[in-house]
């Protein structure tokens, strides 16, 4: 009886932590539990049509990072490393990755016109020249891909400078 006490005790404890777990965890893991997408499940559950939660749009990563120099006084005084990506409408990632080399050519033209105009110069990274930058280049995507490109996103920026 001694030996069977204690082992009931962890037992029933046990158990009564596992059931107050359960029953306490709250409403939105248990969605989630139900239907790890969640997003979706719940907007369907709200009333709303199944075609809201259906994306529209793809993100397509071009393969290899941009190297732009940038020159002071006919010398290369630091290099910008960025890479890019197209956000582009469902369905068009092949044609992005058939028109990749034209793509990577006018972005590399609007890099280095930007970096001629001093825009990787000082803090390259604040708001005002990155949306210029931005802009720049969603235009050129635009120009090469139509009205598939809606938008471009530049997921790594790096400059190192030259010493």
């Amino acid at each position: 009886m001694r030996k069977i006490l204690p082992v009931l005790m962890a037992l029933i404890g046990l158990s009564v932590g596992v059931g107050a777990g359960v029953f306490l965890r709250p409403a939105h893991e248990k969605a989630l539990a139900a239907n790890p997408c969640g997003e979706l499940s719940q907007k369907v559950e709200e009333g709303a049509t199944a075609n809201e939660g259906v994306a529209t749009r793809e993100y397509v990563k071009l393969n290899n990072q941009f190297v732009v120099p940038v020159v002071e006084s006919g010398d290369v005084s630091s290099l910008v490393i960025m890479s890019l990506s197209l956000e582009v409408k469902l369905g068009n990632t092949e044609k992005v990755y058939s028109l990749e080399p034209k793509i990577r050519d006018a972005f590399l033209q609007v890099l280095f016109d930007h970096a001629n105009s001093g825009g990787f110069r000082g803090a390259f990274t604040e708001t005002a020249n990155m949306d210029q930058l931005r802009r720049a280049l969603f235009e050129t995507a635009q120009r090469t891909l139509g009205d598939s490109a809606t938008n471009v996103l530049i997921s790594d920026i790096v400059r190192q400078d030259m010493k």
